[in-house]
């Protein structure tokens, strides 16, 4: 149509000038005629010409439309990507960011649960009268020494010589005491008394921490005194005025003797001494262990006598001595060093 109107506008130009020259020539057509056609020609041709322009930028417009909208749809779905990439690099270093906070809050929570538990373990045994120690050495059966050098003696039981004299079973029970206690961590308990003439602490040793110092499970278990006993290792032996576990003492070496457990399978007086059943030992019985036992010495002959008293005071008396036959034996002894070992001074007279 456009074309159309441009070609009929130049028709009536090109025709209305045509017919100018030859009206002029002849002189038959007014002037104004003539310029009227000539307008009406010129404005058609204009007007054609503008509708073909527009009809040609229309006609291309849509086709560069078409391409940006075509590199607009790859930029953006290479967008769509890497956002998606980006996105997902995002929620795992998130993921990633939560986990390691988990994990320093589980941690956090774990270090005070233990700070917490231990506070509540310290404040216990502080109420219990415990104290907390490390074994550096084990020097026999019933005698051991702490890291800071002292040296602690166990309440309420003797175990077998085995450092200036051997005693059967002695080294059993040495090397026993050596395999629960020689560089652990214990508690430490005290009777009444601090310590024996020797410097010793006299104490109760705890392998783990007791809620109940006197329940009798508790003792059972956790308790190397009583343990020692229970294992035949040790006779109870009770110096006044430490007795807090003397009758449990007793009663856990009559359920091993019963049995014939460790240094009472030598017989019913067992190796050592002790105030079990308030029994006067005369001698160290030379009976043969069984041969499932080991013992450490050879001898054939019968031990010397154990006639040496020690008394409730902590005095010792030897055979002949002013108050010999007077004194009431708590205890005996083999030797004036056994006596002395265990605490107890010569008499004054």
């Amino acid at each position: 149509m456009d074309i159309l109107l441009f070609l009929l506008g130049l028709f009536l130009f090109l025709g209305s000038f045509l017919y100018l020259v030859i009206t002029l020539i002849k002189k038959r057509f007014a002037k104004k005629n003539f310029l009227t056609l000539i307008a009406s020609g010129f404005i058609l041709m204009i007007v054609g010409l503008s509708m073909g322009v527009s009809s040609t930028e229309q006609a291309s417009t849509p086709v560069k439309e078409t391409s940006e909208e075509v590199e607009s749809a790859e930029l953006t779905e290479e967008e769509k990507l890497a956002q998606e990439e980006e996105a997902i690099a995002q929620k795992e270093a998130e993921e990633k960011a939560k986990l390691e906070e988990q994990k320093k809050a589980e941690e956090k929570a774990e270090q005070e649960a233990l700070k917490k538990a231990e506070e509540q373990k310290l404040a216990a045994a502080e109420e219990m009268g415990l104290v907390a120690a490390t074994i550096s050495r084990v020097v026999d059966g019933d005698t051991v020494e702490l890291s800071d050098g002292s040296k602690v003696r166990l309440i309420g039981v003797n175990t077998p010589e085995s450092t200036t004299r051997t005693e059967k079973y002695g080294k059993e029970a040495s090397d026993y005491t050596k395999s629960k206690l020689e560089g652990k961590e214990v508690w430490l308990q005290k009777d009444v008394s601090e310590a024996d003439r020797y410097n010793r602490l006299l104490r109760i040793i705890w392998m783990e921490l007791p809620s109940n110092v006197m329940d009798e499970n508790e003792i059972k278990t956790k308790m190397f005194n009583a343990d020692l006993v229970l294992n035949g290792y040790a006779e109870p032996s009770t110096y006044p005025p430490d007795v807090k576990y003397s009758e449990q003492f007793v009663k856990f070496a009559r359920e091993a003797r019963n049995q014939g457990t460790g240094l009472w399978a030598y017989g019913e007086s067992g190796t050592t001494k002790g105030d079990l059943d308030q029994k006067e030992v005369a001698a160290t019985k030379t009976v043969e262990p069984p041969k499932t036992q080991e013992t450490t010495t050879t001898e054939s002959e019968p031990a010397p006598a154990c006639d040496i008293k020690g008394n409730q005071s902590g005095i010792y008396h030897v055979p002949g001595s002013t108050y010999y036959d007077r004194t009431k034996a708590e205890v005996w002894f083999c030797s004036v060093e056994e006596a002395e070992a265990a605490g107890y001074r010569a008499p004054k007279r």
